[in-house]
C-alpha cells in the first residue's frame, strides 16, 4: 500500500452488496479496503479501531442505523470522512444524514466510476452530493421558502451579496456544489490550485461553515447557486 492510498471502511449489512462493493474497491488503484462492518455499532467500533480516511456507510443497518452511527463517529472527534451509500433518497434520511455530519451522499445505483469519484472527492474535503440528492435538497429548500413566503413568516429572499461573496467566490461555490475538487476547479477557471484553496477558505469563513458539504447545502438553501 502506498502512502497516498485512501484507507476505506465499508459498513454494509447486505452481503452481496458488500462483496460487490469490496470487489470494486480492491480493483481500484489508490484505495485500500481497511475493513468491513455488518451493522452500525460494529461500524462505529471499526472506525475507532482503524481510523480510516473514508467510511462508506449504508443507512439501513441493524443494531443502530447509519445515521446514528455517523452521529456517534462524529462524537469520537476522528478525522474520518463519512460518505453515505444507500438506496434511500427520501427527504428525512438525506437531511438527517447531513445533519449527523455526513460528508457526502451517493446512491447505490451509481456506477463504479461514480462511487470511486465520490470516495476520492470526500477524502479531499470536497462536498459530494449525488445529482438526484442535490436536486432533492434544492427542491426541498425552494418549497420551504415558498411556503414561508406565502405564510408571511420570512422576509424577501436574500440577495447573493448577503454573505459578501465576490463574483469569483460565487463561481467557485457553484463548482463546489457540482462536486468538483480543487484541482478540477482550478483547471476549469484557469487559475492555480493555491488560488482556489484561498477562495474556498474565504467562502467557508463568509458562510460561517467548517466544511465544503455544509457550504454546498448553505449555497442551495440561500439561493446562492
Amino acid at each position: 500500500m502506498s502512502k497516498k492510498d485512501i484507507r476505506l471502511l465499508l459498513v454494509e449489512d447486505h452481503m452481496m452488496t458488500r462483496m460487490g462493493t469490496a470487489l470494486v474497491i480492491e480493483k481500484t488503484d489508490g484505495i485500500t479496503l481497511a475493513g468491513e462492518a455488518e451493522d452500525g455499532l460494529q461500524g462505529v467500533e471499526k472506525a475507532k479501531e482503524l481510523l480510516p480516511d473514508v467510511i462508506l456507510m449504508d443507512i439501513g443497518l441493524p443494531v443502530i442505523d447509519g445515521i446514528e452511527a455517523t452521529r456517534r463517529i462524529r462524537a469520537l472527534n476522528i478525522s474520518s470522512r463519512i460518505l453515505i451509500f444507500t438506496s434511500r433518497d427520501n427527504d428525512d434520511d438525506v437531511f438527517a444524514a447531513l445533519a449527523a455530519g455526513a460528508d457526502g451522499y451517493i446512491m447505490k445505483g451509481a456506477t463504479p466510476e461514480q462511487i470511486i469519484s465520490s470516495i476520492s472527492a470526500v477524502n479531499e474535503g470536497t462536498a459530494w452530493l449525488d445529482p438526484s440528492i442535490a436536486r432533492l435538497v434544492l427542491s426541498n429548500v425552494q418549497r420551504q421558502k415558498k411556503d414561508e413566503v406565502i405564510t408571511g413568516t420570512i422576509a424577501p429572499v436574500k440577495t447573493k451579496n448577503t454573505f459578501g461573496l465576490t463574483d469569483r467566490e460565487l463561481e467557485v461555490l457553484a463548482l463546489i456544489v457540482d462536486g468538483l475538487s480543487n484541482p478540477e476547479i482550478a483547471e476549469k477557471l484557469v487559475v492555480t490550485r493555491a488560488t482556489v484553496k484561498a477562495h474556498v477558505h474565504s467562502i467557508l469563513q463568509k458562510l460561517y461553515v467548517d466544511d465544503r458539504t455544509k457550504a454546498a447545502v448553505t449555497a442551495m438553501r440561500e439561493g446562492l447557486v
